[in-house]
């Protein structure tokens, strides 16, 4: 009995530690994917377009409008590699794009990390709702963050 018991215990916590060790993929953190804007009605007003999970990638562009002129924008890209998975940013559509590295994923978060780059070093996506997440960057963690708050378009 005691054998059956131990044998048991040994298979349930290699399942636990298997599950909580695997590596995430791109579908993980595909709940990024849809239109998102900033609360209307403010001075600036920013949205992000991201495309579903296909080929390995998403795809997405953002734009920081003010008033009637575009003071901001950028391509990027989520792409899963042999290594990991990556953001890539293109600001303002500079080529080399920036790579940050998916260090943590959750079905509510998503951390991206690149600790060699000067700012931002850290880019964090949190699903705040069904209809909503906080786009996030920082110099790392614990510094202060800026934080961009999305409401999915309908």
């Amino acid at each position: 009995m005691l054998k059956k018991f131990s044998l048991a215990v040994l298979f349930t916590l290699l399942l636990i530690t298997s599950a909580s060790t695997q590596t995430p993929t791109i579908t993980d953190i595909a709940w990024i994917s849809g239109a998102w804007q900033s609360e209307p009605g403010g001075k600036r007003q920013s949205e992000e377009h991201w495309t579903t999970v296909a080929g390995a990638s998403m795809l997405g562009m953002s734009r920081t409008v003010v008033g009637d002129k575009t003071v901001e924008f950028e391509y990027l890209r989520i792409e899963q590699r042999a290594d990991g998975i990556y953001y890539v940013a293109h600001p303002k559509a500079r080529c080399p794009g920036t790579d940050f590295k998916l260090t943590r994923a959750s079905a509510t978060e998503a951390v991206f990390e690149n600790p060699q780059h000067d700012f931002p070093k850290r880019i964090v996506y949190r699903r705040t709702g069904d209809d909503s997440i906080t786009a996030s960057i920082d110099g790392g963690e614990g510094t202060k963050a800026m934080s961009f708050a999305y409401r999915r378009i309908k």
